[in-house]
């Protein structure tokens, strides 16, 4: 492991990857705009019609604003209303990105540090255990963390926190009466045993709810109005928040399952009926177009709509490779109605920096090396092109994760948005 000793002077030298990025995107032509939208409509209609998905939302911009739009399908297929670009959508994990990017502005104001031991902050991460299996009697069997926890290993998720839909040992951690289930909304179900020691590799986790807490014990906030005060509300994200009102929830979107033959069924999310915290790592309501604000945020060197929310230099360093030598962003499952197994790019490594993936090479459809993306458990999800200027999100509600339908459909969107830059 490659210890890291860089903090705040780390991300004023951030300000040198900026000269990486290019100037100028143009829109989308007057005369290709109509074509490529017209085309990536017919995309989206078409798996709809087929009933791939029941319904999705699709967004793209550059630095000049938005280049596509497009709702299409039904947001239940048992009762039928329409998907519109205003329907709302659960999140999941692109709530991550939200929660590093509160972490950043923390760390600009110097009241957390990337590199200090988090267990500073929140005594609970003071004396890490990692889990080493069990005993006979099917007991637990744990030890010290060989090193402490630190906001930078949190956020690239290389602390050693799993999930439970991906690691059989943690469901049978549970199951030996070691926590409550994540699912439970209580605060205990966070202290979980770590998977390994701090820093030695990369495993998608708990970890961000953790930073979380920690956004909570130094601003003195919960973590729902830390967002609303200091990012909703400066972008203008009106349609987004862990809670919805009432009329909100006229738009919320239903979730589906896939079934083995492939058909899909709606099914029921209701969430517990008391949450003790509110999760850094999931859980916000959202729509396409307030996401893409947000995206647009970070596309702009941190300021949007007349709110700057971080420094060029912290969200440059944002996108770089945090993890050396360590690859991220492949997993298997434990849970396969809750997720498939998933690697976004095979046969290309790829990194974390400090809030999304990284891919190390060109992908096949577009987008840059060195462009950041991540997703949410329903298949949702986001890719931003710091090189080529460029973002784009499309929703869906379908549960397992990395549906191979779904995915599909993200590609041939991303390949879409690209080839209308290029016409124009």
């Amino acid at each position: 492991m490659t210890t890291r000793r860089h903090t705040r002077r780390e991300i004023l030298r951030g300000a040198a990857a900026l000269t990486a990025v290019a100037s100028f995107s143009p829109t989308i032509g007057r005369a290709a705009a109509p074509q490529a939208h017209l085309e990536i409509d017919a995309l989206l209609r078409r798996t709809t019609d087929a009933g791939e998905v029941p319904g999705v939302v699709a967004m793209a911009a550059n630095d000049k604003g938005i280049l596509y739009e497009g709702a299409f399908g039904t947001r239940d297929l048992a009762k039928g209303p329409e998907m519109t670009l205003d329907t709302i959508f659960r999140l999941a994990s692109m709530t991550k990105a939200v929660t590093s990017v509160a972490a950043m502005q923390l760390v600009e104001l110097g009241k957390l540090q990337l590199d200090q031991p988090v267990g500073n902050i929140l005594p609970e991460l003071s004396a890490p255990q990692v889990l080493e299996g069990f005993d006979d009697s099917g007991a637990p069997r744990l030890r010290p963390a060989k090193r402490p926890i630190t906001l930078r290993l949190l956020l690239t998720h290389t602390a050693g926190f799993g999930y439970e839909f991906l690691s059989a040992d943690l469901i049978r951690y549970v199951k030996a009466g070691g926590a409550p289930s994540t699912s439970t909304g209580k605060l205990a179900s966070l202290r979980q045993p770590l998977l390994f020691d701090p820093g030695d590799r990369w495993a998608y986790g708990i970890n961000i709810d953790w930073v979380g807490r920690a956004i909570e014990a130094v601003s003195g906030q919960p973590l729902e109005v830390y967002f609303r005060e200091k990012i909703f509300a400066p972008l203008g994200m009106s349609d987004t928040d862990y809670a919805i009102s009432a009329a909100q929830q006229t738009r919320l979107v239903s979730a589906h399952q896939r079934k083995p033959d492939g058909s899909l069924e709606p099914i029921p999310v209701t969430d517990p009926p008391w949450r003790e915290f509110w999760s850094g790592g999931g859980g916000l309501y959202s729509t396409g177009r307030d996401y893409l604000v947000f995206l647009q945020m970070l596309m702009h060197q941190g300021t949007f709509n007349g709110a700057r929310l971080l420094h060029p230099e912290t969200v440059a360093l944002m996108g770089q490779n945090q993890i050396g030598d360590i690859n991220a962003g492949v997993a298997k499952t434990a849970m396969p109605l809750r997720s498939n197994d998933f690697d976004f790019f095979p046969g290309i490594p790829c990194k974390w920096g400090l809030g999304y993936m990284i891919n190390t090479e060109p992908g096949p459809n577009g987008r840059s090396a060195g462009s950041l993306a991540w997703a949410g458990i329903y298949n949702t999800y986001y890719w931003l092109d710091p090189q080529k200027r460029v973002a784009g999100v499309i929703l869906t509600q379908i549960l397992p994760f990395a549906d191979d339908r779904v995915l599909r459909l993200y590609g041939e969107f991303e390949r879409g948005v690209y080839d209308a830059l290029k016409a124009a």
